[in-house]
Protein backbone atom coordinates (compact mmCIF):
# COMPACT_ATOMS: atom_id res chain seq x y z
CA UNK A 1 0.00 0.00 0.00
CA UNK A 2 1.46 3.37 -1.02
CA UNK A 3 2.20 6.01 1.58
CA UNK A 4 -0.17 8.98 1.89
CA UNK A 5 0.87 12.42 0.65
CA UNK A 6 1.15 13.49 4.27
CA UNK A 7 3.36 10.60 5.28
CA UNK A 8 5.65 11.13 2.29
CA UNK A 9 6.00 14.83 3.13
CA UNK A 10 6.82 14.13 6.78
CA UNK A 11 9.35 11.50 5.76
CA UNK A 12 11.12 13.88 3.38
CA UNK A 13 11.22 16.60 6.01
CA UNK A 14 12.61 14.19 8.60
CA UNK A 15 15.44 12.91 6.40
CA UNK A 16 16.19 16.35 4.86
CA UNK A 17 15.35 15.25 1.32
CA UNK A 18 12.45 17.72 1.10
CA UNK A 19 13.07 20.43 -1.50
CA UNK A 20 12.07 23.86 -0.20
CA UNK A 21 11.07 26.85 -2.30
CA UNK A 22 11.05 30.39 -0.94
CA UNK A 23 9.13 32.99 -2.93
CA UNK A 24 10.33 36.56 -2.41
CA UNK A 25 14.04 37.00 -1.71
CA UNK A 26 13.92 40.21 0.30
CA UNK A 27 14.69 40.98 3.93
CA UNK A 28 12.59 38.01 5.06
CA UNK A 29 12.93 35.50 2.24
CA UNK A 30 16.67 35.44 1.63
CA UNK A 31 17.70 34.97 5.29
CA UNK A 32 15.02 32.27 5.63
CA UNK A 33 16.16 30.47 2.46
CA UNK A 34 19.76 30.43 3.67
CA UNK A 35 18.71 29.28 7.15
CA UNK A 36 16.80 26.35 5.61
CA UNK A 37 19.74 25.46 3.38
CA UNK A 38 22.16 25.52 6.31
CA UNK A 39 20.06 22.82 7.97
CA UNK A 40 20.72 20.47 5.05
CA UNK A 41 17.70 21.05 2.81
CA UNK A 42 17.94 21.88 -0.88
CA UNK A 43 16.40 25.32 -1.41
CA UNK A 44 15.36 27.23 -4.49
CA UNK A 45 14.64 30.93 -4.15
CA UNK A 46 12.11 32.55 -6.48
CA UNK A 47 11.79 36.26 -7.21
CA UNK A 48 10.38 38.44 -9.99
CA UNK A 49 13.36 40.81 -9.75
CA UNK A 50 16.11 39.55 -12.09
CA UNK A 51 18.58 41.90 -10.40
CA UNK A 52 18.41 39.85 -7.21
CA UNK A 53 19.04 36.63 -9.13
CA UNK A 54 22.04 38.15 -10.90
CA UNK A 55 23.48 39.29 -7.56
CA UNK A 56 23.01 35.86 -5.99
CA UNK A 57 24.60 34.12 -8.98
CA UNK A 58 27.55 36.49 -8.64
CA UNK A 59 27.86 35.56 -4.97
CA UNK A 60 26.82 39.01 -3.79
CA UNK A 61 24.30 39.34 -1.00
CA UNK A 62 22.13 42.48 -0.93
CA UNK A 63 20.81 41.69 2.56
CA UNK A 64 23.01 42.55 5.55
CA UNK A 65 21.82 39.52 7.53
CA UNK A 66 23.29 37.22 4.87
CA UNK A 67 27.03 37.58 4.32
CA UNK A 68 28.65 36.90 0.95
CA UNK A 69 30.67 34.09 2.53
CA UNK A 70 27.57 32.36 3.92
CA UNK A 71 25.80 32.71 0.58
CA UNK A 72 28.82 31.24 -1.20
CA UNK A 73 28.97 28.19 1.07
CA UNK A 74 25.34 27.23 0.41
CA UNK A 75 25.57 27.91 -3.33
CA UNK A 76 28.82 25.99 -3.74
CA UNK A 77 27.39 23.07 -1.79
CA UNK A 78 24.43 22.98 -4.18
CA UNK A 79 21.95 23.61 -1.40
CA UNK A 80 20.79 27.04 -2.59
CA UNK A 81 19.98 28.48 -6.00
CA UNK A 82 17.73 31.27 -7.21
CA UNK A 83 15.61 31.84 -10.30
CA UNK A 84 12.85 33.92 -11.88
CA UNK A 85 11.34 30.76 -13.42
CA UNK A 86 8.40 29.76 -11.24
CA UNK A 87 8.00 26.42 -13.03
CA UNK A 88 10.54 25.15 -10.51
CA UNK A 89 7.83 25.28 -7.83
CA UNK A 90 6.55 21.92 -9.03
CA UNK A 91 9.68 20.26 -7.68
CA UNK A 92 9.32 21.82 -4.22
CA UNK A 93 7.87 19.86 -1.32
CA UNK A 94 7.62 22.96 0.89
CA UNK A 95 6.77 26.37 -0.58
CA UNK A 96 7.13 29.45 1.64
CA UNK A 97 5.59 32.76 0.58
CA UNK A 98 7.54 35.86 1.70
CA UNK A 99 6.11 38.60 -0.52
CA UNK A 100 5.25 42.21 0.39
CA UNK A 101 1.88 43.18 1.88
CA UNK A 102 1.70 46.97 1.52
CA UNK A 103 -1.24 49.32 1.99
CA UNK A 104 -3.23 51.10 -0.69
CA UNK A 105 -3.41 54.90 -0.73
CA UNK A 106 -6.54 54.58 1.40
CA UNK A 107 -4.71 52.43 3.99
CA UNK A 108 -6.51 49.27 2.98
CA UNK A 109 -4.61 45.95 2.71
CA UNK A 110 -3.05 45.34 -0.68
CA UNK A 111 -2.89 41.56 -1.17
CA UNK A 112 -1.94 41.78 -4.84
CA UNK A 113 1.41 40.05 -4.31
CA UNK A 114 -0.10 37.25 -2.23
CA UNK A 115 -2.89 36.58 -4.71
CA UNK A 116 -0.58 36.57 -7.75
CA UNK A 117 1.92 34.32 -5.97
CA UNK A 118 -0.79 31.85 -4.99
CA UNK A 119 -2.05 31.79 -8.57
CA UNK A 120 1.49 31.00 -9.73
CA UNK A 121 1.72 28.20 -7.15
CA UNK A 122 -1.67 26.80 -8.16
CA UNK A 123 -0.45 26.33 -11.73
CA UNK A 124 2.23 23.94 -10.42
CA UNK A 125 0.49 22.50 -7.36
CA UNK A 126 0.72 18.74 -6.78
CA UNK A 127 -0.06 16.29 -3.98
CA UNK A 128 2.42 16.20 -1.11
CA UNK A 129 3.23 19.90 -0.94
CA UNK A 130 3.16 22.16 2.11
CA UNK A 131 2.39 25.80 1.26
CA UNK A 132 3.23 28.33 3.96
CA UNK A 133 2.36 32.02 4.09
CA UNK A 134 4.82 34.17 6.07
CA UNK A 135 3.76 37.60 4.80
CA UNK A 136 2.12 39.75 7.47
CA UNK A 137 -1.62 40.08 6.93
CA UNK A 138 -5.02 40.23 8.63
CA UNK A 139 -6.58 37.26 10.44
CA UNK A 140 -8.34 35.00 7.96
CA UNK A 141 -6.12 35.58 4.93
CA UNK A 142 -4.69 32.05 4.87
CA UNK A 143 -8.10 30.37 4.89
CA UNK A 144 -10.15 33.00 3.06
CA UNK A 145 -7.71 34.11 0.35
CA UNK A 146 -4.94 31.54 -0.07
CA UNK A 147 -6.95 28.36 0.45
CA UNK A 148 -9.64 29.05 -2.21
CA UNK A 149 -6.98 29.73 -4.84
CA UNK A 150 -5.20 26.44 -4.10
CA UNK A 151 -8.47 24.53 -3.76
CA UNK A 152 -9.43 25.74 -7.22
CA UNK A 153 -6.97 23.19 -8.62
CA UNK A 154 -9.24 20.37 -7.47
CA UNK A 155 -6.68 19.02 -5.02
CA UNK A 156 -7.89 18.21 -1.50
CA UNK A 157 -6.49 20.86 0.89
CA UNK A 158 -5.72 19.06 4.11
CA UNK A 159 -5.35 15.58 2.61
CA UNK A 160 -3.29 16.02 -0.56
CA UNK A 161 -1.94 19.55 -0.13
CA UNK A 162 -1.22 21.21 3.22
CA UNK A 163 -1.51 24.86 4.14
CA UNK A 164 -0.05 26.85 7.03
CA UNK A 165 0.89 30.28 8.33
CA UNK A 166 4.04 31.29 10.20
CA UNK A 167 4.60 35.03 10.70
CA UNK A 168 8.05 36.37 9.92
CA UNK A 169 9.87 38.01 12.81
CA UNK A 170 12.92 39.47 11.12
CA UNK A 171 14.55 42.50 12.74
CA UNK A 172 17.11 44.04 10.35
CA UNK A 173 20.31 45.06 12.11
CA UNK A 174 19.63 43.06 15.28
CA UNK A 175 22.91 41.43 16.35
CA UNK A 176 21.38 39.44 19.19
CA UNK A 177 18.78 37.42 17.27
CA UNK A 178 18.77 35.71 13.87
CA UNK A 179 16.22 33.81 11.79
CA UNK A 180 16.98 30.54 13.55
CA UNK A 181 17.21 31.86 17.13
CA UNK A 182 13.90 33.78 17.13
CA UNK A 183 11.03 31.55 18.34
CA UNK A 184 8.75 30.68 15.41
CA UNK A 185 4.96 30.83 15.63
CA UNK A 186 3.41 28.08 13.48
CA UNK A 187 -0.13 27.01 12.64
CA UNK A 188 -1.69 24.67 10.12
CA UNK A 189 -5.03 24.60 8.35
CA UNK A 190 -6.11 21.35 9.94
CA UNK A 191 -4.33 18.72 12.03
CA UNK A 192 -2.27 17.23 9.21
CA UNK A 193 -1.00 20.64 8.11
CA UNK A 194 -0.22 21.59 11.71
CA UNK A 195 1.90 18.46 12.08
CA UNK A 196 3.77 19.23 8.85
CA UNK A 197 4.33 22.85 9.89
CA UNK A 198 5.78 21.86 13.25
CA UNK A 199 7.98 19.20 11.67
CA UNK A 200 9.40 21.52 9.01
CA UNK A 201 10.09 24.56 11.17
CA UNK A 202 11.45 22.44 14.04
CA UNK A 203 14.08 21.25 11.58
CA UNK A 204 15.09 24.86 10.82
CA UNK A 205 14.75 27.00 13.96
CA UNK A 206 15.65 26.50 17.60
CA UNK A 207 12.16 26.82 19.03
CA UNK A 208 8.72 26.39 17.52
CA UNK A 209 5.57 27.77 19.17
CA UNK A 210 2.44 26.08 17.78
CA UNK A 211 -0.92 27.89 17.98
CA UNK A 212 -4.37 26.50 17.31
CA UNK A 213 -5.34 28.18 14.01
CA UNK A 214 -3.81 30.14 11.18
CA UNK A 215 -6.00 33.12 12.13
CA UNK A 216 -4.47 33.03 15.61
CA UNK A 217 -0.97 33.02 14.13
CA UNK A 218 -1.90 35.95 11.89
CA UNK A 219 -3.24 37.80 14.93
CA UNK A 220 -0.03 37.17 16.90
CA UNK A 221 2.04 39.05 14.36
CA UNK A 222 -0.35 42.00 14.28
CA UNK A 223 -0.47 42.11 18.07
CA UNK A 224 3.32 42.29 18.33
CA UNK A 225 3.56 45.25 15.99
CA UNK A 226 0.46 47.05 17.26
CA UNK A 227 1.97 46.88 20.75
CA UNK A 228 5.04 48.70 19.51
CA UNK A 229 3.11 51.20 17.39
CA UNK A 230 0.82 52.20 20.26
CA UNK A 231 3.64 52.60 22.77
CA UNK A 232 5.76 54.62 20.34
CA UNK A 233 2.74 56.84 19.70
CA UNK A 234 2.38 57.33 23.45
CA UNK A 235 5.95 58.57 23.91
CA UNK A 236 5.68 60.70 20.75
CA UNK A 237 2.64 62.40 22.23
CA UNK A 238 4.31 62.76 25.62
CA UNK A 239 7.28 64.33 23.88
CA UNK A 240 5.14 67.13 22.44
CA UNK A 241 3.44 67.73 25.80
CA UNK A 242 6.72 67.75 27.74
CA UNK A 243 8.32 70.05 25.13
CA UNK A 244 5.66 72.63 25.94
CA UNK A 245 6.48 72.24 29.63
CA UNK A 246 10.23 72.51 29.11
CA UNK A 247 10.79 68.90 30.17
CA UNK A 248 13.24 66.60 28.36
CA UNK A 249 11.37 63.40 27.36
CA UNK A 250 14.66 61.52 27.05
CA UNK A 251 15.60 62.29 30.64
CA UNK A 252 12.12 61.23 31.75
CA UNK A 253 12.40 57.87 29.95
CA UNK A 254 15.92 57.21 31.26
CA UNK A 255 14.70 57.76 34.80
CA UNK A 256 11.46 55.82 34.36
CA UNK A 257 13.20 52.73 33.00
CA UNK A 258 15.10 52.29 36.28
CA UNK A 259 11.86 50.89 37.70
CA UNK A 260 12.40 47.10 37.65
CA UNK A 261 8.74 46.24 37.04
CA UNK A 262 5.65 47.64 35.33
CA UNK A 263 7.52 49.74 32.77
CA UNK A 264 9.18 49.11 29.41
CA UNK A 265 11.04 51.92 27.62
CA UNK A 266 9.95 53.06 24.17
CA UNK A 267 11.50 56.05 22.47
CA UNK A 268 10.16 58.93 20.35
CA UNK A 269 11.42 59.73 16.87
CA UNK A 270 10.70 61.59 13.64
CA UNK A 271 8.09 59.06 12.53
CA UNK A 272 7.70 55.32 12.01
CA UNK A 273 9.52 53.32 9.35
CA UNK A 274 10.14 49.75 8.30
CA UNK A 275 8.05 47.02 6.75
CA UNK A 276 5.88 46.31 9.79
CA UNK A 277 4.97 48.97 12.35
CA UNK A 278 3.71 51.73 10.01
CA UNK A 279 1.61 49.21 8.06
CA UNK A 280 0.49 46.20 10.09
CA UNK A 281 -1.91 47.94 12.52
CA UNK A 282 -4.04 49.09 9.58
CA UNK A 283 -4.54 45.47 8.51
CA UNK A 284 -6.43 44.89 11.73
CA UNK A 285 -8.36 48.18 11.63
CA UNK A 286 -9.52 47.26 8.10
CA UNK A 287 -10.57 43.74 9.07
CA UNK A 288 -12.35 44.95 12.22
CA UNK A 289 -14.83 46.93 10.10
CA UNK A 290 -16.26 43.61 8.92
CA UNK A 291 -17.30 42.96 12.51
CA UNK A 292 -18.43 46.55 13.15
CA UNK A 293 -15.80 46.79 15.89
CA UNK A 294 -14.04 50.17 16.13
CA UNK A 295 -10.30 50.27 16.74
CA UNK A 296 -10.07 53.83 18.01
CA UNK A 297 -6.95 53.25 20.09
CA UNK A 298 -4.98 51.78 17.19
CA UNK A 299 -6.15 54.40 14.72
CA UNK A 300 -5.29 57.23 17.10
CA UNK A 301 -1.78 55.79 17.48
CA UNK A 302 -1.48 55.73 13.71
CA UNK A 303 -2.53 59.37 13.47
CA UNK A 304 0.00 60.46 16.12
CA UNK A 305 2.89 58.57 14.53
CA UNK A 306 1.97 59.72 11.02
CA UNK A 307 1.97 63.35 12.21
CA UNK A 308 5.51 63.24 13.64
CA UNK A 309 7.40 64.24 10.45
CA UNK A 310 5.26 67.38 10.19
CA UNK A 311 5.92 68.13 13.87
CA UNK A 312 9.67 67.75 13.35
CA UNK A 313 9.67 70.07 10.34
CA UNK A 314 7.75 72.61 12.42
CA UNK A 315 10.40 72.40 15.13
CA UNK A 316 13.09 72.78 12.46
CA UNK A 317 11.46 75.93 11.08
CA UNK A 318 11.10 77.35 14.59
CA UNK A 319 14.75 76.65 15.44
CA UNK A 320 15.98 78.24 12.20
CA UNK A 321 14.01 81.37 13.00
CA UNK A 322 15.10 81.60 16.65
CA UNK A 323 18.77 80.68 16.30
CA UNK A 324 19.65 81.87 12.80
CA UNK A 325 16.94 84.38 12.04
CA UNK A 326 16.29 82.52 8.80
CA UNK A 327 13.14 81.14 7.20
CA UNK A 328 12.94 77.47 6.25
CA UNK A 329 12.02 78.54 2.72
CA UNK A 330 15.52 80.05 2.35
CA UNK A 331 17.42 77.28 4.12
CA UNK A 332 19.45 74.24 3.12
CA UNK A 333 18.97 71.23 5.41
CA UNK A 334 21.09 68.08 5.62
CA UNK A 335 19.25 65.06 6.99
CA UNK A 336 21.40 62.47 8.75
CA UNK A 337 20.08 59.01 8.01
CA UNK A 338 17.82 57.92 5.18
CA UNK A 339 17.33 54.41 6.58
CA UNK A 340 14.39 53.92 8.92
CA UNK A 341 16.58 52.53 11.73
CA UNK A 342 20.20 52.69 12.79
CA UNK A 343 23.00 50.70 11.18
CA UNK A 344 20.96 49.21 8.32
CA UNK A 345 20.44 50.21 4.67
CA UNK A 346 16.67 49.60 4.79
CA UNK A 347 14.64 52.66 3.74
CA UNK A 348 11.18 51.06 3.60
CA UNK A 349 8.58 53.55 4.87
CA UNK A 350 11.42 55.71 6.20
CA UNK A 351 10.24 59.00 7.76
CA UNK A 352 13.33 60.66 6.23
CA UNK A 353 11.69 60.49 2.82
CA UNK A 354 8.66 62.31 4.20
CA UNK A 355 10.92 64.86 5.92
CA UNK A 356 12.61 65.68 2.60
CA UNK A 357 9.24 66.09 0.92
CA UNK A 358 7.83 68.33 3.68
CA UNK A 359 10.92 70.56 3.80
CA UNK A 360 10.82 71.08 0.05
CA UNK A 361 7.06 71.69 0.07
CA UNK A 362 7.81 74.65 2.36
CA UNK A 363 10.42 75.99 -0.06
CA UNK A 364 13.53 74.68 1.64
CA UNK A 365 16.24 72.48 0.16
CA UNK A 366 16.85 69.02 1.65
CA UNK A 367 19.75 66.61 1.14
CA UNK A 368 20.79 63.52 3.07
CA UNK A 369 23.88 61.80 4.39
CA UNK A 370 23.74 58.07 5.11
CA UNK A 371 26.79 55.78 5.32
CA UNK A 372 24.55 52.81 4.50
CA UNK A 373 22.54 54.26 1.59
CA UNK A 374 24.41 55.71 -1.39
CA UNK A 375 21.38 56.59 -3.48
CA UNK A 376 17.60 56.79 -3.12
CA UNK A 377 16.09 53.91 -5.10
CA UNK A 378 12.71 53.89 -6.79
CA UNK A 379 9.91 53.96 -4.22
CA UNK A 380 6.16 53.75 -4.62
CA UNK A 381 5.35 57.09 -2.99
CA UNK A 382 8.46 59.21 -3.55
CA UNK A 383 9.24 58.76 -7.23
CA UNK A 384 10.64 62.30 -7.56
CA UNK A 385 13.41 61.53 -5.05
CA UNK A 386 14.82 58.60 -7.03
CA UNK A 387 18.51 58.97 -7.82
CA UNK A 388 19.43 61.52 -5.15
CA UNK A 389 22.80 60.63 -3.65
CA UNK A 390 24.21 60.77 -0.15
CA UNK A 391 26.15 63.98 0.54
CA UNK A 392 29.54 63.65 2.30
CA UNK A 393 29.86 65.21 5.75
CA UNK A 394 32.72 67.32 4.43
CA UNK A 395 30.04 69.53 2.85
CA UNK A 396 28.34 70.46 6.15
CA UNK A 397 29.48 74.06 5.85
CA UNK A 398 27.12 74.55 2.93
CA UNK A 399 24.02 73.80 5.02
CA UNK A 400 22.08 75.98 7.42
CA UNK A 401 20.94 73.08 9.59
CA UNK A 402 21.55 69.38 10.15
CA UNK A 403 18.58 67.23 11.16
CA UNK A 404 19.42 63.86 12.72
CA UNK A 405 16.67 61.43 11.74
CA UNK A 406 18.58 58.16 12.13
CA UNK A 407 21.34 57.69 14.68
CA UNK A 408 23.74 55.44 12.76
CA UNK A 409 26.81 54.57 14.85
CA UNK A 410 29.30 55.27 12.05
CA UNK A 411 28.62 59.00 11.76
CA UNK A 412 31.02 61.66 13.07
CA UNK A 413 28.64 63.49 15.42
CA UNK A 414 31.45 65.53 16.97
CA UNK A 415 32.23 66.95 13.53
CA UNK A 416 28.56 67.77 12.97
CA UNK A 417 28.32 69.58 16.31
CA UNK A 418 31.46 71.58 15.58
CA UNK A 419 30.67 72.62 12.02
CA UNK A 420 26.89 72.78 11.66
CA UNK A 421 25.33 76.21 12.42
CA UNK A 422 22.31 74.41 13.87
CA UNK A 423 21.53 70.78 14.76
CA UNK A 424 18.06 69.31 15.23
CA UNK A 425 18.38 66.03 17.11
CA UNK A 426 15.35 63.69 16.98
CA UNK A 427 17.23 60.73 18.49
CA UNK A 428 19.01 62.27 21.52
CA UNK A 429 22.29 61.06 20.01
CA UNK A 430 24.37 64.07 21.06
CA UNK A 431 23.31 63.94 24.71
CA UNK A 432 23.91 60.19 24.82
CA UNK A 433 27.45 60.75 23.55
CA UNK A 434 28.08 63.69 25.85
CA UNK A 435 28.55 66.12 22.93
CA UNK A 436 27.65 69.69 23.92
CA UNK A 437 29.36 71.76 21.22
CA UNK A 438 27.34 73.99 18.91
CA UNK A 439 23.65 74.77 18.86
CA UNK A 440 21.76 71.51 19.40
CA UNK A 441 17.97 71.48 19.63
CA UNK A 442 16.13 68.32 20.64
CA UNK A 443 12.97 67.60 18.67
Amino acid sequence: MSMSSHAVLLSRIANRTAHAGVIGLGYVGLPLAIAIARKGFTVTGFDIDPGKIVAIEAGKSYIEAVGDDVLAVERNAGRFSATVDFDGLAACDVIVICVPTPLTRHRDPDLTYIVKTCQDIALRLRPGQLVVLESTTYPGTTTDVVRPILAGTGLDIGAEVFLGFSPEREDPGNRDFSTTSIPKIVAGDGAAAAEAMEAFYSAVVERVVPVSTTATAEAVKLTENIFRAVNIALVNELKTVFEAMGIDIWEVIDAAKTKPFGYMPFYPGPGLGGHCIPIDPFYLTWKSREYEMPTRFIELAGEINSAMPKHIVGRLAEALDIHLGKALSRSRVLIIGLAYKKNVPDIRESPSLKLIELIEERGGSASFHDPHVDEIPRTREYLSLKGRRSVPLSEIAGFDAVLVATDHDDVDYALIAQQAPLVIDTRNVFARRGIQDGVIVKA
